[in-house]
């Protein structure tokens, strides 16, 4: 099976940045033209883009639309999967019909679990669940508020509501370049029955390499971003590893 690779653009302020450890405050920017980062990725043979709206995240609501609207109409055959600040059913209808192929819930996976539960069941297959943890336990809110609930758990919560996938990242690695947590990554793909992808961390091939390899335990995907940005992986050897 040939790990799908996310690479990702995060918004803040209608520019794409990348953060370290969730942190507003240690944002590098890297471009101001989000659409432009999007048709440079598509061109690459990136089969999937990965967005978050960061701003939307901490307001809990949508802040970047403008940004995210120019990304879909700038790769059209391209599916992107959105995060950040959708709290509402309305929210999640009106994305899908504006060209998202899917979305994903984070923290109203746990704020609001009534809410995630019918997304994922009045669209299946079209809403993953974001589960961001530090030292195991489901982080909310952008990261700033740590819960009480193992992220394993919640994954288990949303198996068969329909979800497309879990998106597990560890915030601790987050934006710092230091290689996946392939144990926590691993234990969340081994809980579940979903699909997990990989995200937080990603600095080299091996570690491409190391969860390519573990894909047959269920880790469908990963999402690459500082690393893609800085250089340190070179897109078409990552394109090259993952089909293999």
């Amino acid at each position: 099976m040939p790990l799908t690779l996310y690479p990702a653009i995060d918004l803040k302020g209608g520019q794409v940045v990348r953060l370290r450890r969730g942190d507003m405050a240690q944002a590098t920017v890297y471009s101001a033209d989000p659409a432009a980062q999007a048709r440079a990725f598509a061109a690459l043979g990136f089969p999937w883009l990965h967005v978050v709206d960061l701003d939307g995240a901490f307001a809990g609501k949508p802040a970047n639309s403008a940004a995210v609207e120019a990304i879909l109409a700038a790769i059209p055959a391209t599916p992107v999967q959105l995060g950040g600040g959708i709290r509402t059913m309305a929210t999640v209808e009106a994305w899908l019909g504006r060209g998202l192929r899917r979305v994903i819930l984070g923290s109203a996976a746990v704020k609001d679990p009534e809410f995630a539960l019918a997304a994922c069941k009045a669209w299946p297959g079209r809403v993953a669940v974001g589960i961001d943890a530090r030292n195991g336990m489901v982080a909310t809110e952008g990261w700033a508020e740590v819960s009480t609930i193992l992220a394993t758990d919640l994954g288990k919560r949303f198996e068969d509501a329909g979800a497309a996938a879990i998106i597990y990242t560890d915030i601790e690695r987050d934006g710092m370049l230091g290689g996946v947590n392939l144990e926590a990554t691993l234990a969340m793909a081994r809980a579940v029955r979903l699909p997990v992808i990989a995200s937080g961390g990603v600095a080299s091939l091996d570690d491409l390499a190391a969860l390519a390899g573990l894909a047959g335990e269920g880790i469908e995907g990963v999402i690459i971003g500082r690393a893609l940005y800085d250089g340190r992986i070179d897109p078409a050897a990552a394109l090259a590893l993952a089909a293999r």
